[in-house]
């Protein structure tokens, strides 16, 4: 049998923190806030983020895309790696939640950088690619699971060959791999696993990183 990767119990999920991750205040104060509030799961961890910051740095990438906002962690992780000329947009429906977003975006003086787009991200992606193809260098779809498969299409366009495509959840807590399961979201990403895996554009990588992880770099 081929070696696995490990079982994260807490314990080894504490050591992993304890030894790794470097989070900075505003991002930890960031994602203490986010867990009082409905959705928190939505919150990518901060491993991830810490993740997503050095994919920013080995890609040398100055424009972000990110489709689906929340409170802003995942832009703001990105914004602060991002050099002193980078740009993210990042699309949410949501002005509640992005209030928040907006608010510690401010605070770690990264608000210049981070252009928030508010409206059905489909309707924002055709809009970007109406502004031109292969504008950005890093993308990151986090957002409703029915729509990523249209997501990833209009991210392959928008990114520059060699950019890169990241697709969070894409492991559904084991609910992809579970045949009982058939709800609409688990489906939907079972879709866009299928579509990412089988595409000759991009290379790929799916990582068992917090809640499943694809990376594809347009070739």
């Amino acid at each position: 049998m081929s070696k696995r990767s490990l079982t994260m119990t807490d314990d080894l999920y504490a050591y992993m923190l304890e030894n790794s991750l470097r989070e900075p205040p505003i991002l930890a104060e960031l994602r203490a806030e986010t867990a009082g509030m409905p959705r928190s799961g939505m919150q990518i961890a901060p491993e991830q983020g810490q993740f997503m910051a050095l994919l920013v740095e080995l890609t040398d990438a100055a424009r972000y895309l990110e489709v689906g906002t929340f409170t802003g962690y995942s832009a703001l992780a990105v914004a602060l790696a991002l050099p002193d000329h980078g740009e993210v947009v990042t699309c949410d429906v949501d002005p509640e939640t992005t209030a928040v977003a907006q608010r510690y975006w401010a605070r770690a003086g990264m608000a210049k950088k981070i252009d928030l787009r508010l409206g059905p991200a489909v309707d924002t992606l055709d809009a970007l690619l109406g502004d031109g193809a292969g504008r950005f260098d890093f993308a990151f779809i986090d957002a409703d699971k029915e729509n990523y498969v249209a997501y990833y299409e209009r991210a392959v366009e928008l990114v520059r060959p060699g950019g890169l495509i990241a697709l969070d959840n894409v492991l559904w807590s084991g609910r992809v791999a579970d045949p009982a399961n058939n709800d609409t979201d688990t489906e939907a990403l079972r879709a866009v696993n299928r579509r990412v895996h089988a595409d000759d554009r991009v290379s790929v990588a799916m990582l068992p990183l917090a809640d499943g992880l694809t990376l594809a770099r347009k070739r």
